[in-house]
């Protein structure tokens, strides 16, 4: 796939744009001032291969809070701000990676210069993170509400408070709930610059319902070689947000982290319980971050070939199973024993085996 050419703005040590691989970050859903709960969540969200991790500032105590964190743990800081710029240059101070913030809701021209003053001496980029609810009252006048064109000119309207200063590390994302205008947005901005995209669909939902508006609108995104980072928006526990925005990436091709399940559909074929089948082997497939691809399939008679490219597999029939891999069958065992014995012989692939 030929991805959009963006400009390279670095986030601590995490290269995004220029070709580089697409980055996962997150959110913590703790209360930034609770230092050992946001840390505990913090690694839990590394452990799930997040990137980077967005921080809530609501206050000066939450600011504050910022150094211990950033001592705690290795993954680059960002802080999400709005409208009170000394919460900023307090960010600052304490070593945040990056900012996240609308220049135009901080304040006035001079506050904004202390802020990209601050940032700048750091080498800390900002990210201008326009959002359809709460567009400027002279655009939704302008174009109505949740317009791809008053995201992207709201946008636009920040980078030039910035570029005004001097100031070109940026990054830019423009989200709505609504996969149709998050998708056009993408598309205008796309055209407008160069500097890296961040891309998501806020808002989205609960894991079942966010899960499937964030993979059709994100995925539509990067389709086009759109996004440079992205972040999936879930009411869930936020380790659920870097899973989904890996199977989003691997479904692509675009990112390659831990096993790919297939799985066929149940059908009158099928003597086993496939679906308890399948989900065993994904739970217990959780820890591996090596790139596999792993079948779990409900027929033995056609089960290895129609996985033929899977690394491993199980097939089941009525009591029995199949052990297999890359289609060659490797044993015959009882139901029971197929789950133990794939993933056996996945760890022993792995160098994990006694």
């Amino acid at each position: 796939m030929q991805r959009r050419h963006s400009r390279l703005v670095k986030v601590g040590d995490v290269p995004i744009g220029a070709g580089n691989p697409i980055v996962v970050q997150s959110m913590t859903s703790t209360d930034t001032r609770d230092v050992k709960g946001t840390l505990e969540q913090i690694a839990r969200l590394k452990e799930a291969g997040c990137e980077l991790v967005r921080v809530a500032v609501p206050d000066r105590e939450a600011a504050l809070a910022i150094g211990r964190i950033k001592a705690g743990t290795d993954l680059p800081l960002v802080a999400d701000i709005h409208f009170d710029y000394r919460l900023a240059l307090l960010c600052l101070e304490q070593g945040v990676d990056k900012l996240r913030l609308n220049p135009g809701n901080i304040g006035d021209r001079k506050r904004v210069q202390a802020v990209v003053a601050g940032a700048r001496a750091r080498g800390v980029p900002i990210r201008i993170g326009v959002n359809a609810g709460s567009l400027e009252k002279d655009l939704e006048e302008k174009y109505g509400r949740h317009s791809p064109v008053a995201l992207v000119e709201s946008a636009l309207r920040h980078v030039a408070i910035l570029e005004a200063e001097g100031f070109h590390d940026i990054i830019i994302s423009l989200k709505a709930t609504d996969v149709a205008v998050t998708l056009e947005a993408y598309k205008l901005i796309a055209q407008r610059t160069n500097y890296p995209l961040h891309v998501g669909i806020t808002e989205a939902g609960t894991s079942w319902a966010g899960t499937i508006r964030s993979a059709v609108g994100i995925g539509s995104i990067l389709s086009l070689g759109i996004g440079d980072t992205i972040r999936v928006s879930l009411t869930a526990d936020p380790v659920e947000e870097v899973r989904v925005a890996y199977e989003i990436l691997k479904a692509l091709g675009l990112r390659e982290w831990g096993p790919v399940l297939i799985s066929c559909p149940t059908c009158g074929r099928c003597e086993i319980n496939l679906m308890a089948l399948a989900r065993s082997v994904e739970e217990k497939l959780k820890g591996i971050k090596a790139p596999l691809k792993v079948a779990v399939m409900g027929c033995v008679v056609n089960g290895p070939g129609e996985a033929a490219d899977a690394d491993f597999g199980i097939a089941g029939g009525r009591g029995v199973g199949l052990l297999f891999r890359k289609g060659r069958i490797i044993k015959k065992l009882p139901q029971e024993q197929l789950v133990a014995a794939l993933l056996q012989e996945i760890e022993a692939y792995l160098g994990r085996g006694n």
